[in-house]
């Protein structure tokens, strides 16, 4: 399952991932998280500004990475929006 699953991608972007905000947080850069998870930086880069997210896999790799619970890289508020949006 993918974030784009349950992210309306015909919207304008939304900060669906707060991963550019953790990384910021957790003093880490881009360059880190790549190496940490094999990933090109510009893969990095695509999810830091939201451009595509990571899968759930990934998400959860990024999570331990960086030591903090996954949900600290959701922005539960927009998620939230999306979910009540598709129950009406």
């Amino acid at each position: 399952m993918y974030l784009c699953d349950i992210y309306n991608t015909d919207m304008p972007r939304e900060q669906v991932n707060r991963l550019k905000i953790v990384l910021a947080e957790e003093q880490k850069s881009n360059k880190w998280l790549a190496g940490q998870l094999g990933k090109d930086q510009a893969t990095i880069s695509k999810w830091v500004t939201n451009a595509s997210q990571p899968d759930l896999k990934n998400l959860l790799r990024i999570a331990k990475a960086l030591d903090v619970d996954v949900a600290r890289l959701l922005n539960a508020e927009v998620l939230n929006e999306d979910v009540l949006n598709e129950e009406q």
